[in-house]
């Protein structure tokens, strides 16, 4: 598990594909869970000045490589007794969303993002999100992405500074919606019917399932 809060910015020293070597401040053991851009991967080798990581074949299909490179955000798991500052992740990338717009706003900068339709039922206004693995609230939600504003302090803590229109990034819905819709979707419409549901998209999706039960 982890809080969606980085830790450190790690330098990208090689990546094959499969092995991702970092440069980082961090002192995991091996077989350690560090999430590196919000990826939860094992520490298979440790080195003077930092660690590596191993990708399985389902990592590569699914994540954004091409953002292994130059700096990534890194999160350790969770100790027994630590503090949420964020919310709880499991470092599982549920879909890939692509940055559609970057906008100064009064404080801080809004992000739009794009989410193919069937992550974006998950998302809704007010709630949480995990973003490159870091935890944000979502501003609110359109029919194909949703709205973020970083503030100042997120900024200069992690990457999305410089971040661009076009950018592809990992998401991670919330969990506890995940669950909720899947169970309550299995109760109300057999787990068949739990898959497809074409009139109800993200909040409204959950709305109707929580009437109807």
């Amino acid at each position: 598990m982890f809080n969606g809060l980085v830790r450190d910015i790690g330098s990208v020293r090689s990546f094959d594909s499969r092995l991702l070597r970092i440069v980082s401040r961090l002192r995991p053991t091996l077989g350690d869970s560090i999430a590196v851009n919000g990826a939860c991967l094992s520490v298979v080798a440790l080195h003077k000045d930092g660690f590596s990581v191993e990708l399985s074949s389902e990592s590569a299909r699914c994540l954004a490589l091409e953002n292994f490179c130059g700096k990534v955000h890194l999160e350790p798991a969770m100790r027994f007794g630590q503090g949420v500052d964020g919310h709880l992740m499991q470092g599982h990338i549920d879909a890939l969303g692509v940055i559609e717009n970057v906008c100064p706003s009064t404080v801080g900068i809004d992000f739009f993002v794009s989410l193919p339709a069937e992550s974006l039922r998950f998302v809704v206004p007010k709630g949480s999100i995990g973003v490159e693995g870091v935890s944000l609230t979502i501003n609110d939600v359109s029919a194909t992405g949703f709205r973020l504003t970083l503030i100042p302090l997120t900024l200069r803590e992690t990457l999305f500074g410089t971040f661009a229109k076009g950018r592809r990034v990992h998401i991670e819905t919330d969990m506890f919606v995940r669950s909720l819709a899947h169970l309550l979707g299995r109760r109300m419409h057999g787990a068949t019917n739990a898959v497809a549901q074409p009139q109800a998209t993200h909040a409204a999706y959950l709305e109707q399932l929580l009437w109807s039960y």
